[in-house]
Formats: structure tokens, C-alpha cells, sequence
């Protein structure tokens, strides 16, 4: 596993300012994580991202990948409402296979997590400039920022009346161009028969039904799982694919509308005004980003390092609203110095009551420009 270049005492300590000043509670969440609960919520894409454990029972685990799920499940312990978390330590994640030789794969990274907040422009600009002033504290002066909300696009894909699946796969996969690209291709194709008799038949029966079917299936075959998942978790994966299988088709229209929305990249004033030639009845969300842009600038992010792609999405799926990287015009475009944004929804995903959530953090290495270094994506 390859380690990041240490950071100088001095530099850390300037980054690590801004999130001391904070008023959080400090936190360090075990290495070791449940893995199907974070497949479920970030995708099951980020598997291959990941450093996969088993105990001696077999049951698979994995090292932390990031903070914000284990933060997350730690304040639905604590019993608390509202809640305010800072930590520092190290995170994990495999090496994509196009990265160089020398991608960290074992990194720092210091963030911030709040609970139960507003809820508004506001708190989300206030955790934005807590980043920029850290990745600055770094010694960069490259640095500019990249803003997206999945609320804006969902808004869009309402307004050209995407099918629900079908919107709901584009938003799961805006971190994905190519993915993204074969959900819209897909989308379009005319519907295809399923042509595998035990998908037909587990498709006939209840969920639970379906599960101890395939479960006799595999006992009488002599065959074991794989991956970890159970047989209730696949039979729902499947019943999933066929409602996707039976989702109304993209028209044409629709498809291009989604590619321009997507393609939509620029100063904000006028991302905005060309998100709004696309579609009729987004002027409330539209009106929402202008005073957002307002809230940013006041907390201190300057307006020409600012870039608004209402397709923007971060690879752990359960963001469902204002995001934000910041990154350096000398290091690889996918290899962000700091990033955030908010998620509200993930508190029910973990079995427990609505609550607003938003998060930040920043890569130390990356906001320090040291040796020269253009890692690839992490």
C-alpha cells in the first residue's frame, strides 16, 4: 500500500487552523468498516476503490474509505440531535487502474461534519470557505472551485419529465462519465425480454419468497456466495433490473436536453442562465443558486475562481445536494485538494430520523506544493 509524502509540521498546522477554529468535537472512527452498508449507500461501484478484510468467519469489512459514513453512524449512537465533528487521520482507497505508480493509496485527511444545522445557503457556503481558507493554507495559488447541486439537476430532469428510474440512475451516476453515458444509451434502447428463466422465476415470487428460493438453489447445486451479499440483497438487485427493463424509454428530445443540462460548465451567472434556456419552470432553483453564489462570496471564496456544472457529481452517492471541490490548475483535474457538500438524507439510510447533514474536507498533501506531484484521482 503507498503512502502520501509527509507534510511539513509548520504547513499542517496552517491547514488544520481553519478546522480547529471550528468548534467541533473531535472524533476517530475505527479503520476497520462494515462494507455492504457502504456499497449500498456510495454505490456498488466504489467496491473495486476498496481494501476488502474478512475475519475468520469469512464476513467481509473494509478499511475506511473516507470519514463521513462512520462520523455519520457514530452521532446516530450518541442519541444526539444536533452535533458539530472534526477528525484527522487516515483514509484508504485502491489506486484506479490509470493512476501512476506513485498514487497514494493510503492518505491524510482532515474534515468537518455537522448535524442537525439550518439547512441553508448559508451553513453550506460557510463549510465551502472553511475549505478554501484550508486548501489555501496550504501555499497553493492555483486553486479554484468547482460547485454542482443534485437538487438543481434533479430539478432539470423534473422539468423535461425524465421516468423515475431513469432519473434516478443518470443522478447515481454523475460522478461517471462513461457510466453516465451508458445509463442515457440504455435509456433509450427499446426495452429487451429477460431471457433467464430463474431471473423469471424469482421475479414471479415475494422478496422474502424469492431469497429462500435461491438460497434452496444454491444448497441443492452444492454452491457458495460470493461477494458478501445475501440472497435477499441479490433477488432485490434484480427485481430493480427489471423495473429498469420496464421503464418508459427516453425520447430523443429528452435525451439531448440531458446532454446539454450535462455539458453545462462555467462562471455561475452564466451556467445559470444557460440551464434556464433548456427548461421552463426552473426559475425558483435558478433564483435559490443566485443567492447561493451570494452566500459563497461573502464567506470569502473569490467569484473568478468559481465554476458551475450542474452535472458535477462526487463518486460516494449519497450526496443529495450542494457539492463542491476545490482543486489546483498544476495537479490532475480529478484530484481534488479539498471537497464537501451536503447530505441530508443519509441519517434515514442508517435507521434514523430525518436530520441535516453537510461535511468538508481537505487532502493536506494535495494543498501542499511541495514536490511536484500530479497524482490522479482518489
Amino acid at each position: 500500500m503507498r503512502a502520501e509524502p509527509s507534510v511539513p509540521a509548520e504547513i499542517l498546522a496552517a491547514i488544520r487552523a481553519p478546522f480547529a477554529a471550528a468548534g467541533a468535537t473531535p472524533v476517530d472512527p475505527p479503520v476497520i468498516q462494515p462494507l455492504n452498508q457502504l456499497l449500498d449507500l456510495a454505490g456498488e461501484q466504489m467496491r473495486a476503490r476498496l481494501f476488502i478484510v474478512q475475519d475468520e468467519g469469512g464476513r467481509e469489512a473494509c478499511l475506511r474509505p473516507d470519514f463521513t459514513v462512520p462520523v455519520a453512524r457514530a452521532h446516530l449512537m450518541s442519541g444526539a440531535t444536533a452535533g458539530r465533528y472534526l477528525y484527522e487521520g487516515r483514509a484508504f482507497r485502491v489506486a484506479p487502474r490509470t493512476a501512476a505508480e506513485a498514487h497514494p493509496e493510503e492518505f491524510l485527511q482532515i474534515g468537518l461534519e455537522v448535524y442537525g444545522g439550518p439547512g441553508d445557503p448559508a451553513e453550506d457556503a460557510a463549510l465551502a470557505g472553511l475549505a478554501w481558507r484550508a486548501a489555501a493554507a496550504g501555499g497553493r495559488d492555483d486553486l479554484f472551485i468547482r460547485l454542482g447541486d443534485i437538487r438543481l439537476i434533479s430539478a432539470v430532469l423534473d422539468a423535461i419529465e425524465v421516468p423515475a428510474l431513469t432519473r434516478a440512475k443518470l443522478i447515481a451516476a454523475l460522478a461517471k462519465p462513461r457510466m453516465l453515458d451508458a445509463v442515457l444509451d440504455r435509456a433509450q434502447a427499446p426495452p429487451v425480454a429477460a431471457a433467464d428463466p430463474l431471473t423469471d422465476e424469482l421475479g414471479a415470487l415475494s422478496g422474502p419468497a424469492a431469497a429462500a428460493r435461491l438460497e434452496a438453489l444454491w444448497r441443492e447445486r452444492g454452491l457458495e456466495p460470493i461477494g458478501g451479499r445475501s440472497a435477499l440483497e441479490i433477488v432485490e438487485r434484480l427485481e430493480r433490473r427489471r423495473e429498469a427493463a420496464a421503464a418508459p424509454r427516453l425520447t430523443e428530445r429528452q435525451a439531448s436536453l440531458i446532454r446539454k443540462a450535462l455539458a453545462i460548465s462555467g462562471p455561475p451567472k452564466d451556467a445559470l442562465t444557460a440551464l434556464g434556456a433548456l427548461a421552463s419552470d426552473l426559475e425558483e432553483p435558478i433564483d435559490g443558486w443566485r443567492a447561493r453564489i451570494a452566500a459563497l462570496t461573502d464567506a470569502g471564496l473569490p467569484a473568478a475562481a468559481m465554476t458551475l456544472a450542474p452535472g458535477f457529481g462526487r463518486a460516494f452517492g449519497y450526496y443529495d445536494g450542494f457539492l463542491f471541490e476545490i482543486g489546483a490548475r498544476s495537479l490532475d483535474p480529478e484530484a481534488p485538494v479539498a471537497a464537501g457538500g451536503r447530505y441530508d438524507g443519509l441519517m434515514p439510510l442508517l435507521g434514523g430520523p430525518p436530520l441535516t447533514a453537510v461535511g468538508c474536507i481537505v487532502r493536506p498533501a494535495r494543498a501542499w506544493p511541495g514536490p511536484a506531484r500530479t497524482g490522479a484521482a482518489a
